[in-house]
């Protein structure tokens, strides 16, 4: 329990004040009580026994009160009467009581809902959010805590974690079937054929620009017998073929090559997906690949562009990462707030995320307060309570001494009034 503060110190003050108060009200009673007595003695008529017993009873509910009040902090009068000193004595055991009551009455599955329903969260929520100053802070504080922690996180780690859920990934997952599959649509739709247009236009012109080269690869390759000017021939012919049919290729759409090409495509997209040893083979090559080097790095660098990317976009407030998310909290803080059916989802997420909370970690919470007070000196709880709820306490006393002087006066009364 921490120290004694200033605003406790002022706590005490009050409540010796209402203590001497309290005690006062008890002698002057007392006072009372002797004058009255003394008076009908001397013979000063019936009232002077009214008085007596109204003083009389006064002093009793007083001492009673008294007896109570000071048996809760310590022993009356420093004798150890049995149940005083309640508070110093049964500390851990008040502390487990108050653990069980939070817990029955505070952390019960119904209590959490019927509140969080009554509060209506979803509601206030979406209202809070619909305005763009607060989804302005939420997008900073989003923005802040993604900085963070990608700053703590190590690089190695990420990196390791990544390129091995990729790995098992692609492993696991035959990809022969979906390259099929695609293959097959691509085809379909001829999105092929602007890769074709770009490859036999790009082989054109390289003819153009490398004829020399080519003609010299044919002659290199005649045989050492022929004549010169019969492979220069040659040479030129084949060529002229090749520019020839890379030209008709390349300008006539309905071109044998392409429609072969398309055969050859549909073909291979239906190995892909049904023959075994179209599968297997690409497995082995998707093995092959994935143990090279090169894109192992390849995978664990994609991690660091990654990080950059992210936490360059979480710094500019104008970043089309930070404008997105801040335009998705305005607009689910206008749904919540207009639409029933999301508010409703809303509340029962929280409500069972709440419950979730307070079935699974009851026993936790309370054994917080259970062990947090039974961690506390005795003397110091004590005089800490006494300093928070002594003042009130001591009203007791003095309704004790006022109830106790009305109740002894209508009894004395009464009591004359029957002749006893």
């Amino acid at each position: 329990m921490t120290a004694f503060t200033p605003a406790d110190e002022e706590r005490r003050r009050g409540v010796v004040r209402m203590k001497l108060t309290a005690t006062g009200l008890l002698l002057f009673v007392a006072v009372v009580y002797v004058v009255a007595k003394w008076a009908g003695d001397a013979g000063a008529g019936a009232w002077a026994d009214y008085v007596a017993a109204a003083a009389e009873a006064g002093m009793v509910g007083a001492l009673a009160d008294w007896f109570a009040v000071t048996a809760l902090f310590r022993h009356p009068l420093g004798l150890p009467i049995p149940h005083t000193a309640i508070i110093p004595t049964k500390k851990d055991q008040l502390g487990v009581s108050l653990g069980e009551f939070v817990g029955e009455n505070f952390l019960s599955a119904d209590v959490v809902r019927q509140r969080l329903r009554a509060v209506g969260i979803g509601g206030r929520l979406g209202a809070w959010l619909a305005e763009p100053d607060h989804a302005d802070r939420v997008t900073a504080e989003l923005a802040a805590a993604t900085r963070g922690a990608l700053t703590v996180m190590r690089d190695s780690d990420v990196q390791a974690v990544v390129a091995e859920a990729i790995t098992r990934r692609a492993d696991t997952q035959e990809i022969a079937p979906g390259i099929g599959k695609m293959l097959e649509r691509i085809v379909a739709d001829g999105g092929h054929r602007r890769a074709v247009d770009l490859v036999v236009t790009r082989a054109h012109d390289w003819l153009i620009r490398h004829d020399a080269q080519v003609m010299d690869a044919v002659q290199g390759g005649a045989p050492g017998w022929t004549p010169r000017f019969v492979d220069r021939k040659v040479g030129e012919r084949v060529y002229k073929e090749l520019l020839r049919f890379v030209t008709e290729m390349r300008d006539m759409p309905s071109h044998p090559a392409r429609a072969a090409l398309d055969r050859f495509l549909t073909d291979f997209a239906s190995d892909l997906q049904s023959d075994t040893d179209t599968r297997a083979r690409i497995e082995r090559l998707k093995t092959e690949i994935l143990g090279r080097s090169e894109v192992q790095d390849l995978i664990t660098s994609a991690w660091t562009a990654i990080r950059s990317m992210i936490v360059a976009a979480a710094e500019d407030e104008r970043s089309e990462l930070r404008l997105r998310v801040r335009a998705s909290l305005l607009s689910l803080g206008a749904r919540m707030k207009t639409d029933p059916k999301i508010r409703t989802k809303v509340d029962g997420w929280l409500e069972s995320a709440a419950e979730y909370v307070v079935t699974t970690y009851r026993t936790e919470i309370t054994s917080l307060i259970t062990d947090t007070v039974a961690s506390w000196d005795a003397d110091h709880t004590t005089r800490k309570i006494e300093a928070h709820i002594g003042r009130d306490l001591q009203f007791i006393r003095i309704n004790g001494t006022v109830v106790g002087s009305l109740a002894g006066l209508l009894i004395f009364t009464v009591s004359r009034a029957v002749g006893v």
